[in-house]
């Protein structure tokens, strides 16, 4: 071996060519060198002069973030100034995906789940619908209870990429108090995002809006400007410095037009009955009460409701649903129309006097008055007092239906009143030929015809129409558009003349005030109420117990008030159970602490 490498030691140095062989190896390192330097050189040229804006761009989101600030929503005010909606201080969790160390997101995920209580899987598909690139944080939970919020902040180095902040959320101080008009506001989920996000109005995933009621009503007023601060942060998203903030812009404070001790009043006369009651300004339409039932907290709405609460809520019979605006058939309230078609299309004058029976016979079927006696001979008035079927009967086999559907619809009937609510409001419905003849499949008959004229058939009505149908008897014959936004409108806006003859309106409040002095509602006839007029109803709806109606107005001679209360499927009578809700209603409105308030200040 040494041999070998001796004798081509010798070769090397005096056999053949080996000139320039030692700088070789220099000169090909050389070569390479300047390729690999001119390479990069390219590249270089190329990110920083062709790419050198983008990249300069991405340099800054991975070190500055946008800090988000939620704008504090608006104060939601009764007439006189009392809050039914406002905010308190909480604290909210986020994460900041792009902060998120690869090889720790599995277990800041199953932490957080611990420390919240939330399954994993719903806080790891925040994040991925995100993305783990997003520089924006995502709302895991709001409305922390103490001992959560000192539990992530003993588990903060465990919690790379997670932020604790302080944060108003909803508060409703009444709890369930007038919640079907109030509302309650919640996340944003895809869908309204979809909506909503999309059209400019700078919604983002994990906003809060507004859900049901005024809340939702009065989203855009009510919701404020997002605010923020840019931050310099490191790797770990921790922040180095502020380099800009903007303040966030509050949300605008509404005042509505309920009255909240007459709310309370209402809500206290309905007690647990499934129902609603309605009160308002006949003279131009300003909600003062609104109750439905069954109802519900909205303050469980303002942080994470689970599984358990929600199953508890819908065990109740649907209580998000505001009775006050869903339609059923009106019954003998009914009657007020039936007089106005009778006397304004001229079939009859106002001084008709019809004999009453116990039945009619039409076409072989026997249609009986509700005492299965009648009342003898009866005018108009007369017939409203004592609530005589068979009266009416008559006035629609005569009348024909024509006139009956025109007046139900000039009174407003099948369709949206007006109010706010809309996305909650049923228009209710107006049967005529063509419906029947589409739905039904079946023509028109007489009996259609006698049942409309008593309110049962196929007519659906809401309480908020039925209110607006005595406000036009109140009112001395205008419509009036409900509402719940107190503006200062004057009242002229808000109301509309039907062009009634003078000696209809006569007929229909006579006939209304002689129902509480001597007719089917003398409960009312107390000297703590100011000559109150009213109308009773009771609706058949078998196989389940009778719906109750009961509508009235207050002073007769300047009414201030109107309410309307109903009872679904409450059985009885519209005298015995409906109308002692509406006296509550009436005398906490005349006596109660909130009269002198009243009398004091303008009305919407």
């Amino acid at each position: 071996m040494a041999f070998l490498q001796y004798s081509s030691s010798k070769v090397e140095k005096k056999g053949g060519r080996t000139v320039g062989r030692q700088y070789q190896s220099v000169i090909m390192m050389l070569f390479l060198s300047l390729v690999m330097l001119g390479g990069i050189g390219s590249r270089l040229f190329y990110l920083q002069l062709v790419e050198g804006d983008r990249n300069r761009e991405l340099a800054e989101e991975n070190r500055i973030l946008l800090l988000p600030r939620r704008p504090a929503r608006g104060t939601i005010f009764d007439r006189k100034g009392k809050i039914l909606a406002g905010s308190r201080l909480s604290h909210s969790v986020s994460i900041w995906p792009i902060a998120l160390p690869v090889d720790q997101r599995d277990q800041v995920v199953k932490r957080l789940a611990q420390l919240l209580d939330i399954p994993a899987e719903e806080i790891q598909q925040r994040i991925e619908s995100a993305g783990y690139e997003s520089t924006q944080s995502i709302a895991i939970a709001r409305g922390l209870s103490p001992a959560q919020t000192t539990a992530l902040a003993e588990y903060a180095p465990e919690l790379p990429g997670v932020r604790v902040e302080a944060e108003a959320i909803r508060n409703y101080p009444n709890g369930d108090l007038a919640a079907h008009v109030i509302g309650y506001t919640g996340e944003i989920n895809e869908e309204e995002f979809d909506r909503m996000g999309s059209d400019g109005q700078g919604y983002r995933l994990g906003d809060i809006i507004g859900k049901m009621g005024s809340e939702k009503s009065f989203e855009s007023m009510l919701r404020g400007v997002w605010g923020g601060q840019q931050v310099e942060v490191d790797s770990a998203g921790n922040v180095l410095s502020i380099l800009g903030e903007k303040p966030p812009e509050s949300g605008q404070n509404i005042r509505l037009t309920l009255d909240l001790e007459l709310q309370k009043a209402a809500e206290k006369a309905l007690g647990d009955t499934i129902g609603a009651i309605v009160a308002m300004d006949p003279n131009d339409g300003a909600i003062l009460a609104m109750v439905s039932r069954p109802t519900f907290d909205p303050n469980i709405f303002s942080t994470r409701i689970t599984q358990a609460q929600w199953e508890q809520l819908n065990s109740r019979g649907n209580p998000f649903l505001n009775r006050a605006l869903q339609a059923y058939p009106p019954a003998s309230t009914f009657k007020i129309i039936t007089t106005t078609a009778a006397i304004e299309s001229g079939t009859f004058p106002a001084s008709t006097v019809l004999p009453t029976f116990p039945n009619i016979n039409a076409g072989g079927i026997l249609f009986w008055d509700w005492n299965n006696a009648g009342f003898g001979p009866l005018g108009f008035a007369g017939a409203l007092q004592w609530s005589s079927d068979t009266f009416y009967y008559q006035v629609g086999m005569r009348m024909g239906h024509e006139p009956l559907i025109e007046w139900m619809r000039r009174y407003g009937l099948g369709e949206k009143t007006g109010i706010e609510l809309a996305t909650e409001e049923s228009p209710g419905l107006v049967p005529d030929e063509a419906w029947k003849q589409e739905v039904i499949e079946e023509p028109w008959y007489l009996g259609d015809t006698i049942n409309m004229t008593i309110g049962q058939g196929y007519m659906q009505v809401t309480p908020l129409q039925t209110a607006i149908m005595f406000a036009i008897a109140a009112n001395d014959g205008y419509r009036v558009i409900p509402h719940l936004l107190q503006d200062g409108a004057e009242s002229k806006q808000w109301k509309e003349s039907l062009e009634m003859r003078p000696e209809t309106i006569k007929v229909i409040q006579d006939g209304l005030r002689k129902v509480i002095t001597s007719g089917t509602a003398t409960s009312l006839n107390v000297p703590t109420l100011p000559t109150p007029a009213g109308k009773t109803g009771t609706a058949e709806a078998p196989p389940f117990e009778s719906h109750t109606w009961f509508g009235a107005y207050a002073p007769f001679e300047n009414p201030e008030i109107l309410v309307v209360t109903f009872g679904e499927h409450s059985g009885g009578g519209g005298g015995s159970f409906a109308a002692p809700m509406a006296k509550q209603v009436l005398e906490a409105y005349f006596n109660g602490p909130q009269k002198k308030d009243n009398d004091t200040e303008p009305s919407s």
